[in-house]
């Protein structure tokens, strides 16, 4: 199995050369045109944002027509296929705001033990809420970005390019159906439409020295990377989420099984370096989104909100270069004999990842 068959069917932004992006949707190595494959012009705008706003109903029905068409009526759609050699692939969604969550257990435990290792590594907020924090929109950029060391202050009277340049191998959620302002979103399934494998770069240097007593800044906000593809949730594999201790308030207790099943792997120049697994990610995201709209918060179209680092119990579960050298002091040894504590010029990360049959594709980026 390719991972990109009928029962995926991501969708992107494509342009070939010389005309406008449009949106497609994968399948095996082509890009299928939907704006004439489905004479629907909503396709042929540059972004996703206006086929998400349709809501639900629509993204059934779109996609029930598109694998028709694949299954039974291969001849009239097989023109309007494009090889991805023919392609460049955008940014597939105008994002409107993006909130960054905290949600992985086991990296949120490895964290507290890193920086405060005689007390408790859980706050004591920690079990009862998703922590989050508001990042940039305007910095979230499409795989293959190329991503330049940052510069901040990392301490008092010191300002410099980040020594501890990072990444966080994360899973995005594309909310396509808005909410008004001061009403709390409805079910989860009715608001987002799919999944963006996500990596949310991190200057550690800048982010503990800026981060005394609010949270993430410039240590983050430089640059986001989102993988060209955006998974419906119809595709993929669902569980229970994880059992949780003490039971959360009201607004968020599940109502349904949001927990996913998928199969992370970070490789550093091409080399895996972990393999994270998101069914043990403690805050589901059905719970992300009632926390981010409990206060009234409004949701737009093309909001992107993320689950934090996805972390595992065992060492080469690690979804961080904090994590996996343990804030340096444990030097990552490579197969070429170098090794690594945080990343240096000249690497590229990327990010995959599997769930069940389909391939969620990969979010790469080069530090330059």
């Amino acid at each position: 199995m390719s991972g990109w068959g009928i029962d995926h069917l991501p969708y992107g932004v494509f342009s070939r050369a010389g005309e406008p992006p449009r949106v497609g949707v994968r399948y095996e190595d082509n890009v299928l045109d939907l704006a004439s494959a489905l004479h629907d012009e909503v396709f042929a705008t540059g972004s996703l944002n206006a086929f998400l706003a349709r809501g639900r109903t629509a993204w059934h029905d779109t996609r029930r027509l598109i694998r028709n068409k694949l299954a039974t009526d291969f001849g009239v759609v097989e023109p309007h296929l494009i090889p991805l050699a023919q392609v460049v692939l955008h940014l597939p969604v105008e994002v409107a705001d993006y909130v960054d969550f905290y949600a992985s257990l086991d990296h949120a435990t490895n964290m507290g033990r890193i920086f405060r290792p005689n007390a408790e590594p859980l706050l004591p907020n920690w079990r009862h809420l998703p922590v989050g924090y508001h990042g940039r929109a305007g910095t979230v950029v499409v795989s293959g970005t190329p991503v330049r060391r940052p510069s901040g202050q990392l301490g008092a009277g010191v300002f410099g390019p980040s020594a501890k340049l990072d990444i966080e191998a994360e899973l995005g959620y594309v909310v396509g159906v808005p909410s008004p302002l001061g009403s709390p979103a409805g079910p989860f399934e009715e608001h987002v439409f799919g999944v963006t494998l996500l990596n949310d770069w991190s200057a550690r240097d800048i982010q503990g020295w800026e981060a005394q007593p609010l949270g993430p800044f410039l240590g983050k906000s430089f640059a986001t990377s989102v993988s060209p593809w955006v998974t419906p949730l119809e595709a993929l594999p669902r569980v229970p989420g994880r059992p949780q201790d003490p039971e959360p308030l009201g607004y968020l207790r599940r109502t349904a099984d949001w927990g996913l099943d998928i199969s992370v792997e970070v490789r550093l120049n091409g080399e895996v370096v972990s393999r994270p697994p998101y069914r043990s990610m403690y805050w589901t995201p059905d719970q992300m989104l009632a926390h981010l709209t409990v206060n009234g918060a409004a949701l737009r179209t093309g909001d992107l909100f993320a689950s934090g680092t996805i972390s595992g119990p065992a060492r080469e579960e690690r979804g961080s270069f904090m994590e996996l050298s343990w804030n340096g002091t444990e030097p990552l040894k490579l197969a070429d004999g170098s090794v690594r504590t945080f990343l240096e010029d000249g690497d590229t990360v990327t990010i995959s990842a599997t769930a069940g049959g389909i391939t969620l594709g990969e979010v790469s980026g080069s530090v330059g």
